[in-house]
């Protein structure tokens, strides 16, 4: 029994304005499309999503207090790494990090998640 030959994917392109958009509303829909979610053809199993660009990551908005009060954390593994940094600091440092930390958090953990989050772009 021979192997098919595996198909090649032909990507969609969208790039998306994220100037005045809510973070969390555009993360969904930026997890929706790497996914290829709104394709008719979507099976869960297989990578068929599309590339993704955006735009003015910088004039994204946080609503209500989250600028200041969330925050992100993290932990070496040794005794006494635990760390916690400020969203605000983030986002001042690079805003397009805040962005993808969100898709990310949205994105199935999977084999297919690091190969999805690679096709998120910023200009």
């Amino acid at each position: 029994m021979k192997k098919k030959k595996s198909e090649k994917i032909e990507r969609e392109n969208y790039a998306i304005d994220a100037s005045d958009k809510i973070l969390g509303r555009l993360a969904t829909k930026i997890a929706i499309l790497l996914q290829g979610k709104n394709k008719p053809d979507f099976v869960p199993y297989k990578d068929t999503g599309a590339v993704v660009t955006i735009r003015n990551v910088d004039k994204i908005k946080l609503t209500g207090k989250k600028i200041k009060q969330d925050k992100y954390y993290s932990h070496s593994g040794y005794p006494g790494g635990f760390k916690e940094i400020p969203v605000e600091r983030v986002f001042d440092k690079n805003p397009s990090q805040v962005l993808r930390k969100a898709v990310l958090g949205m994105l199935p953990k999977n084999k297919l998640r690091a190969a999805r989050i690679k096709r998120l772009r910023f200009e």
